[in-house]
């Protein structure tokens, strides 16, 4: 069964043939089945699969089109990361004790997508506890990356960025805490936002069996993800917005319009190098054949600037505030070993390995203060923003990366250029906008001479989200995008 000339089209293009009667939701719902039934075997992207429910909102879709219904997402077929929970479906983040799991509610943006005529295929695949750059656990396999069968798709939200990259949906969701939705785009050649911090009511994506409560988070987010920038905005649109909670009145936040609308009309600051971790020469010649571009059609490109918060400076206070979150909930054996590798620590030691063992232990007392050093980077980023409209730079050090399954993260290695660093450290990169609560899409930019993914993050000003996905399609429309991976472009 070949390829359909929907399989790989834009959700924008897939709305307006639907409006048009030039498909049916049906038929593109058939399509995506019939690709992961072709396909995912190889894979193995989406973990939960919900294909009679997904034909049964597809017809009703059908019904509502030629009624004249217009919703933004009706009838598209569309994949949930599998962290999001779906009334009657599974919720595992990947821990086999909740295998068994299964919400009785939808997650907050499963019903604003589902309202807006969304057809939800199924979940895709997660590592455990959502704390990987690579997604397997041991309920549901390892997702495979499908421009390289042998090396990860990324994560946390690496099932979702394959089954784009496969050409199983034109829409996913994903979530980001220490780059899962940029991460697994960056490795698979596809599109993806991370908000500003709490644009996206986050209720439901809830590792179990905690209850769904509204949140606030202090660095996690959950947002699209896409084949093409266009289609970042209009899956955003929907999941955002605050939570109304318990029958209140929801509201949508109207978000400031993009700065500019033509691409020479931008400022940005281009960025190759980081203090504590480099990039490798895949990564470096991509944003340097980017840079070019852009000075070639006229925006105004500087490669450096004196209002550059400090990225080591960053790094160093994004591992502990990181940490001191995810040490909240680790095991007591294992806060006692970190406990005892910080006794261990000379003063002097500033490596992020050591921040982050600081920030499994550090009091309330000492959490405060970081973040009252996080309040001045925010007004540091604030100022860059006023001579810059946007800051590109590595999502990651490297391309998709051979899996390495090693139980002790602390264990495994990152080589860069011929050089091995700690695994971990790349959390430097993601943690660029993370810290600070930036909004960040990435960028997918060809592939290198492995036939692997490269791309970048645009990261913008706070709330100014329009601005970074403005850039993101306009660097799409002046020098291309997704390109389907060779194995899978059937």
């Amino acid at each position: 069964m070949a390829k359909s000339k929907w399989s790989f089209a834009s959700a924008v293009e897939l709305s307006a043939a639907l409006n048009a009667k030039k498909v049916s939701s049906v038929e593109l719902t058939e399509d995506a089945i019939g690709r992961i039934e072709r396909h995912d075997g190889k894979i193995n992207a989406v973990c939960v699969r919900d294909f009679d429910r997904a034909l049964a909102a597809a017809r009703e879709a059908d019904a509502a089109i030629g009624r004249g219904e217009r919703k933004p997402l009706l009838g598209l077929p569309i994949a949930i990361k599998e962290s999001f929970n779906i009334a009657g479906l599974p919720t595992t983040w990947g821990y086999p004790p909740q295998k068994n799991f299964k919400p009785a509610e939808d997650a907050l943006p499963v019903t604003r997508i589902k309202d807006a005529g969304g057809v939800i295929l199924g979940k895709t695949n997660v590592p455990v506890g959502l704390a990987d750059w690579q997604s397997y656990n041991d309920i549901y396999g390892t997702t495979n990356n499908p421009f390289d069968l042998g090396r990860t798709p990324g994560g946390s939200s690496g099932g979702s960025s394959a089954s784009l990259a496969a050409g199983y949906c034109a829409l996913a969701t994903g979530s980001d805490i220490g780059g899962s939705l940029r991460t697994p785009a960056f490795h698979c050649g596809v599109f993806a936002h991370k908000p500003t911090l709490n644009l996206c009511a986050a209720r439901g994506e809830t590792p179990p069996p905690f209850p769904a409560l509204p949140r606030v988070d202090d660095l996690a987010v959950i947002g699209p993800m896409a084949r093409t920038a266009a289609d970042l905005t209009l899956l955003l649109d929907v999941m955002a917005g605050p939570d109304p909670f318990e029958g209140g009145v929801a509201y949508r936040l109207e978000l400031p319009a993009t700065r500019h609308q033509a691409l020479r009309d931008f400022r940005v600051l281009v960025i190759d190098s980081h203090p504590l971790l480099p990039t490798d020469e895949d990564v470096r010649g991509s944003i340097e054949k980017l840079a070019a571009g852009l000075t070639r059609v006229g925006v105004t490109v500087a490669r450096e600037s004196p209002l550059l918060p400090d990225f080591a400076v960053t790094s160093r206070l994004y591992s502990r505030m990181l940490l001191g979150f995810l040490g909240a909930f680790f095991l007591p054996d294992v806060y006692a070993g970190a406990q005892a590798g910080v006794s261990q620590l000379s003063a002097d030691d500033r490596s992020l390995g050591a921040e982050r063992l600081r920030g499994i232990t550090a009091s309330h007392r000492a959490w405060i203060l970081d973040a009252g050093a996080r309040i001045g980077l925010r007004a540091q980023w604030r100022a860059l923003f006023g001579s810059f409209d946007a800051v590109i730079c590595p999502i990651m050090p490297t391309p998709a990366y051979p899996h390495d399954h090693s139980p002790e993260q602390d264990d495994r290695r990152i080589n860069i250029d011929g050089k091995d660093y700690p695994y971990s450290d790349q959390l430097a990169w993601p943690g660029i906008a993370t810290l600070p609560g930036l909004p960040a899409t990435a960028v997918p930019l060809g592939l290198s001479k492995q036939g692997l993914p490269l791309g970048v993050q645009i990261v913008g000003p706070f709330l100014e989200d329009r601005t970074p996905l403005k850039l993101a399609e306009l660097i799409e429309q002046e020098f291309g995008g997704f390109v389907p991976p060779p194995m899978f472009d059937d």
